[in-house]
């Protein structure tokens, strides 16, 4: 029979056992949760990551396109009746009137050197990448240049505060942002002013964008594709989105991103 003393040392060293397995299991049951959380973590990383170089994927495809069909068209309707002027001019030199003739060829030359500095042009646009190497004010200042040189809107473009250099797939998805409602107006709002603003402060970056347009129901017209494009790319951005529309008044697009808080993550 064995001691009282031995058995309570026993007793002891079998609750002491116990309580460290015990202890050690729990400690096993918290690394494993803190791993599968940081798994879980690493996962949605992966998936924003995901995401975001999806969005930027998708508005470099769509400034792409829209530069092409802004090539397409200005050759077609700028570049395209240049030349065509320039060989009737050509085509119809009177030889007997030397005078005349030479007047002419000095108009078809004028003609064909504006065709080629337009040519030149064109070469500058041909990606966004090209313009948005200069930064986002230039890729709207270029923007403003090409309704400038449609005839059809008024269209006044101002910068007010310190401009400041962002990521440059912040600022595409910026420029993207205003293409598209730039592109609105054109399709819909029968616009012949538009006025734009950029305006920067010490922690944010405001847009805004202002038709003199038939404007449109917001209710009715709220999920249309244009609209809800530039409300994702306006979340993206961790930004805020103000749209005011009345009919035949026009609409004014406000749109406000932090400038320090978007670091994407690529």
């Amino acid at each position: 029979m064995q001691d009282p003393s031995t058995q309570g040392i026993i007793i002891f060293i079998a609750g002491i056992s116990f309580l460290l397995l015990l202890f050690i299991s729990f400690i096993v049951t918290i690394v494993y949760k803190y791993q599968q959380k940081q798994n879980n973590y690493f996962k949605d990383i992966e998936a924003l990551k995901t995401s975001h170089e999806n969005a930027m994927l998708q508005s470099q495809l769509e400034i792409q396109e829209q530069t092409l069909q802004n090539i397409s068209r200005e050759i077609h309707d700028n570049i395209g009746q240049k030349l065509t002027l320039a060989k009737l001019h050509l085509n119809t030199l009177t030889y007997d009137d030397k005078e005349k003739t030479a007047a002419q060829v000095n108009d078809s030359i004028n003609i064909i050197g504006e065709a080629i500095n337009d040519l030149s042009d064109l070469s500058h646009s041909m990606s966004s990448e090209i313009i948005l190497n200069n930064g986002l004010i230039k890729a709207l200042e270029y923007e403003e240049n090409q309704l400038k040189r449609s005839g059809l809107y008024e269209i006044q473009f101002a910068t007010t505060g310190n401009p400041v250099y962002l990521e440059s797939s912040t600022e595409l998805v910026l420029f993207r942002i205003v293409q598209e409602v730039l592109n609105n107006i054109i399709k819909h709002a029968s616009a012949s002013s538009i006025q734009m603003h950029v305006h920067y402060n010490e922690a944010d970056l405001s847009i805004e964008i202002h038709d003199n347009g038939k404007g449109f129901n917001l209710v009715e017209n709220m999920k249309g594709t244009g609209l809800q494009n530039i409300r994702k790319r306006t979340a993206l951005l961790n930004g805020n989105l103000q749209i005011s529309s009345d009919e035949n008044n026009g609409t004014e697009i406000k749109l406000k991103i932090p400038l320090y808080e978007n670091k994407p993550v690529i």
